[in-house]
């Protein structure tokens, strides 16, 4: 029986670590106007963290930045795909259910990152947030930690990036687009299907594709650069909508355009083959057998310089339309170049310094 309402339809998907399973309890109200059947009973709780950092630093060869700001862990949108739901394993959580309702939530983040800046050496690079989980999911609405991150980052001059999915970004708008004149941001909102009743199922708290549409349009006319992700692409579910969302994407003015495969690390792939067999039990092969001929015949490869670029005839035919449509859409894959010039660092009282 379908969990409506939630990505992941349990939290009985062992880990690696063997951990007990959780279950959620409680009551939610869902505000997308979608759901078809009982509500679950299901809570979302929020726990406050309080780290040393919050800024993270990599060094993967696979993505175009070096350093992110999570200001959350776990995410309430609940897309059944979301790779990071196995970071929830290492803290005795289940990447299923326990993902999506049990949160939490790093308040002080600006003000830990205040600091960052302010120690002697930092060198300024475009910080990315959405890296891991949604820096506008709902409870955004309640910490305001993304946005009080971008206040920081426009106090001092500091670049960012944002990836979403939610039409929540536009609280903002009067940040965003101020560090848009500055050529301090970029943002990328990623539209998955145009099919709602379809993105309910697979993203349901996020939100819907007309909403996110919208919001690519509103960031443009605000003078935003704009980038918009047909991501992930799963095969005989959403591959059919990359064309149009390109389409509709290219007639808002949004000149930059990506896709990316659906990724199924650890925990991730059995809670994705549960939901294909509740909702599409007549391809649930099929897809799986797609993605594992990307995959050199695995679920997932992690390996650098392959874990973002499956191949393989259906990759190779992904590729094509893609570069066929962006043609058709008008969308020139624009550079968003933005300025780490203006950076000046913070004193530790919170003061900017002089030089």
């Amino acid at each position: 029986m379908a969990v409506h309402g939630r990505g992941a339809q349990s939290a009985s998907v062992p880990t690696r670590f063997g951990l007990a399973t959780r279950e959620a309890d409680g009551d939610w109200l869902d505000d997308q106007g979608l759901i078809d059947g009982p509500l679950p009973k299901l809570r979302t709780t929020v726990t406050e963290e309080f780290p040393r950092t919050v800024l993270t630093f990599n060094s993967s060869p696979d993505i175009p930045f070096d350093r992110s700001v999570n200001a959350y862990r776990g995410c309430e949108h609940g897309c059944i795909y979301c790779y990071a739901r196995p970071t929830h394993a290492y803290h005795d959580l289940s990447p299923g259910l326990d993902f999506e309702t049990k949160l939490f939530a790093k308040p002080q983040s600006a003000e830990i990152l205040r600091r960052t800046f302010a120690k002697r050496g930092y060198v300024p690079k475009p910080i990315a947030m959405g890296t891991n989980t949604d820096p506008y999911q709902p409870i955004e609405t309640r910490y305001r930690i993304t946005r009080s991150v971008l206040e920081l980052c426009l106090e001092v001059g500091h670049p960012v990036t944002i990836t979403t999915k939610s039409a929540r970004v536009l609280d903002d708008l009067d940040l965003i687009a101020e560090l848009a004149r500055r050529r301090l941001i970029a943002v990328g909102i990623s539209v998955t299907t145009l099919d709602a009743r379809l993105s309910n199922r697979l993203e349901p708290r996020a939100s819907t594709p007309e909403k996110r549409l919208a919001a690519l349009g509103r960031l443009v006319e605000a003078g935003v650069p704009a980038h918009v992700s047909v991501s992930p692409i799963i095969p005989s579910i959403t591959d059919q909508f990359l064309e149009e969302i390109l389409v509709r994407a290219g007639a808002l003015g949004v000149r930059s355009a990506s896709w990316i495969i659906v990724r199924l690390p650890h925990e991730v792939a059995p809670l994705f083959r549960e939901w294909l067999k509740i909702y599409f039990p007549d391809r649930a092969d099929k897809v799986m057998h797609t993605v594992q001929s990307m995959r050199g015949g695995k679920d997932y490869d992690s390996s650098f310089h392959t874990r973002m670029k499956p191949n393989g005839v259906w990759a190779d035919l992904i590729r094509s339309r893609f570069r066929i449509a962006l043609r058709k859409a008008g969308i020139t894959q624009q550079r968003h170049d933005l300025d780490c010039s203006q950076f000046r660092a913070p004193s530790a009282d919170g003061q900017l310094t002089l030089l």
